[in-house]
């Protein structure tokens, strides 16, 4: 896979569609490579007529570390100490517009999933020429009261990392069972050869460590959605664990015009069987801003 050099740090990306079609730059979640972008989900978008492009998220997969900040600490951080931040979620906002000028593909299409949909939220905000419509998934607006977390899930997130790649299958398995679809149960043998295969690729505790604090750094991003106007579709799972569906809910009002999909049964994941309807949506989405 190929890297480009983009505000100041490498971002490790692949693409596929043509390059002579409209961008669609996918952004992934917490601790998850751009390989958590299945390529049949990309080409399934990509057969609609876009250029294609997911990346490695600082921190993550064969992007760039952030190692010359603080050692991070995710307890005070959610306590509402920030010092041990070496970024937030601007800054991640800003490698993606960094991308976006180095591929040649701004303006473009943006889809982006949990922490993925707080980046491309951002994204729309601070780089306003750069974002031609706008998807956020399964994400939310950074104001507490919204979005919060199931004990359950919080518990299965915050679980030790794993020391081998067979403790990664099983981690994987573990967490995907708290937080995934209920109505969409996924094979249990290739949920936990993605997460082997993950940590093959990959793996780097404090990295993670580094994107939950950025999180937490990172402030309400309510006031400022209301200056996006690009076409903006929302979607939610209307059984997700880990970011309530309140959040989808208020992401959806802070932005004038967006649209909102719930989807019964979804948890914190893309089960196969929605890829159609949720590509379907961002499509249809995509063409307001032709």
């Amino acid at each position: 896979m190929p890297n480009v050099r983009a505000n100041g740090i490498d971002l490790e990306y692949d693409e596929f569609g043509s390059p002579d079609d409209p961008g669609f730059l996918l952004v992934m979640g917490l601790t998850a490579q751009l390989t958590a972008w299945d390529e049949r989900f990309c080409q399934e978008l990509a057969s609609h007529g876009f250029r294609v492009v997911r990346y490695d998220n600082r921190d993550v997969g064969l992007s760039s570390r952030i190692t010359d900040g603080p050692t991070p600490d995710v307890i005070k951080a959610f306590s509402g100490d920030h010092s041990t931040a070496s970024y937030t979620i601007a800054d991640m906002a800003d490698d993606a517009a960094g991308l976006l000028d180095a591929l040649g593909m701004a303006p473009a299409h943006v889809m982006g999933v949990s922490m993925g949909g707080m980046i491309v939220q951002s994204l729309a905000i601070r780089h306003p020429d750069k974002v031609r419509s706008l998807c956020s998934i399964m994400s939310t607006t950074g104001d507490q009261s919204v979005g919060q977390a199931s004990a359950d899930a919080i518990g299965a997130l915050m679980s030790p990392p794993p020391a081998s790649r067979e403790e990664a299958g099983e981690r994987g398995l573990a967490v995907g069972k708290v937080i995934g679809s209920p109505a969409y149960a996924q094979d249990a043998d290739v949920m936990r050869e993605r997460a082997m295969a993950a940590y093959d690729r990959a793996h780097d505790p404090a990295g993670a460590a580094r994107q939950l604090v950025g999180i937490a750094a990172s402030p309400d991003r309510t006031p400022d959605l209301a200056s996006v106007s690009v076409p903006t579709v929302v979607i939610h799972g209307e059984d997700d664990p880990l970011v309530g569906v309140s959040g989808g809910k208020a992401t959806a009002a802070a932005i004038p015009g967006a649209d909102l999909l719930l989807l019964p049964g979804m948890g914190h994941d893309l089960p196969p069987q929605l890829w159609t309807q949720i590509i379907d949506a961002a499509v249809a989405n995509a063409a307001k801003a032709s």
